[in-house]
């Protein structure tokens, strides 16, 4: 599976954003896809996901701005984000992986390490 990240870009404080990622597969399969990000000296957040059944799940932090949804007819995941802040600044990975092996949550999702598949990142910096 390949997964290959775009839309990045730096944007003032409440102004939006859209993610893309772009699926070696059908976004129909029974794969758990996800984005996480990380920032300078901190570890992975996870920050969407979406089962294969169409379920989404968010941290709080980004509950209410960020959504993440998949287009199955362009195999392509993305992430809705909107009135973003300062502390959104970071480099957002796409993620898809077996659902049996971890629950498909943002918390989890950022732990997968090798288990699961994923892209090279987008950088999203957000200026106050």
């Amino acid at each position: 599976v390949q997964l290959e990240e775009s839309g990045g870009g730096q944007v003032q404080a409440g102004g939006s954003l859209r993610l893309s990622c772009a699926v070696s597969v059908s976004t129909d399969s029974d794969y758990c896809m996800g984005w996480v990000r990380q920032a300078p000296g901190k570890g992975r957040e996870g920050v969407a996901t979406i089962d294969p059944d169409g379920k989404t799940s968010y941290p709080d932090s980004v509950k209410g701005r960020f959504t993440i949804s998949k287009d199955a007819a362009k195999n392509i995941v993305y992430l809705q984000m909107n009135r973003l802040k300062p502390e959104d600044t970071a480099m957002y990975y796409c993620a898809a992986g077996d659902p049996v092996l971890y629950p498909c949550i943002p918390t989890t999702i950022s732990f997968t390490g090798d288990d699961y598949y994923w892209g090279q990142g987008t950088q999203v910096t957000v200026s106050s």
